[in-house]
């Protein structure tokens, strides 16, 4: 008789059920009502642009079919360059990142060069722009004729992570720094040395506080990976640049962008549930 009595307990009173009902109808209705006004304002803007003076040289310049459908194979052949450079520049970003934010976050006077170094690093190259970045690695250092002659992609990827790294370890260093004291000194009470108290207790909990901010960094990366065609490498970019002096035609550049914008979705969305998660968490009282 138990397990019955335990069954009926669980079920939703009446109140409940009309509450749920109610909660469902409304978000249809919200569904609906977005959805028509979604519609609503895309057909008003087909319309506005669609009766513009310069809409058909624009139409023939930026969106023609063939010479689009022409240049997708050349223009995806570079995309793969700028996903390999992608990857390896998001692993070493990783890396650099945090090894200059656990030099930032050294005690003690003894440490003050590595200190001053880590920070002198970060603000340089976050204020420099990542273009000049490239173009002094690209160019600049090959120029010296220390190392062998080497691709433009290696130093595109190169001038990737060292401007991504100063923004990463800025981000990963607020992250440690939100960790409260006394995680670490009850970590030192435990006997962990310092490296182990960092690497077991404050940088895990720093990056869960500072996950959205390196998604979006990463975001960021996914785009400025197009930069290096300026040293000539034969990304999308420079695919779409080449498409465009044959042709003389714009629309391989929108091809191109098409492309980065499909690139880069899945980790805008993965940005948005992952804030939107530890937000739920932390307004909860969760540990984030």
């Amino acid at each position: 008789m138990t397990a019955p009595l335990a069954d009926a307990a669980w079920q939703p009173s009446a109140l409940e059920l009309s509450r749920r009902a109610l909660r469902r109808r409304a978000t249809v209705w919200s569904v609906l009502l977005a959805l028509l006004s979604s519609l609503a304002v895309a057909g008003v803007l087909v319309i506005v642009i669609a009766n513009t003076p310069g809409w058909k040289v624009v139409r023939e310049t930026f969106f023609d079919p063939k010479v689009a459908l022409a240049s997708v194979g050349p223009i995806f052949q570079g995309l793969l360059l700028n996903i390999v450079v992608l990857v390896i520049s998001a692993v070493c970003v990783a890396l650099l990142g945090t090894l200059l934010a656990v030099l930032r976050s050294l005690r003690g006077p003894v440490f003050f060069p590595l200190r001053l170094l880590a920070a002198a690093y970060t603000d340089f190259f976050r204020g420099v722009p990542l273009l000049i970045v490239l173009y002094l690695v690209g160019f600049g250092i090959p120029a010296l004729m220390i190392f062998p002659r080497m691709p433009a992609m290696f130093w595109g990827t190169i001038a990737l992570v060292i401007s991504y790294s100063a923004y990463v370890a800025e981000v990963l260093r607020a992250g440690m720094e939100a960790v409260h004291p006394s995680q670490r000194v009850a970590a030192r009470s435990l006997g962990l040395t310092h490296g182990q108290t960092l690497r077991i207790v404050v940088i895990p909990q720093g990056v869960r506080k500072v996950v959205p901010a390196l998604m979006n960094d990463f975001v960021s990366m996914q785009k400025d990976v197009g930069l290096i065609s300026v040293l000539g490498a034969i990304d999308a970019v420079r695919a779409a640049q080449l498409q465009v002096a044959e042709t003389f035609n714009f629309t391989p550049y929108v091809v191109a962008g098409l492309f980065f914008v499909i690139l880069s979705w899945p980790m805008i969305r993965l940005t948005d549930v992952v804030t939107s998660r530890l937000n739920k968490r932390e307004q909860a009282g969760g540990i984030v």
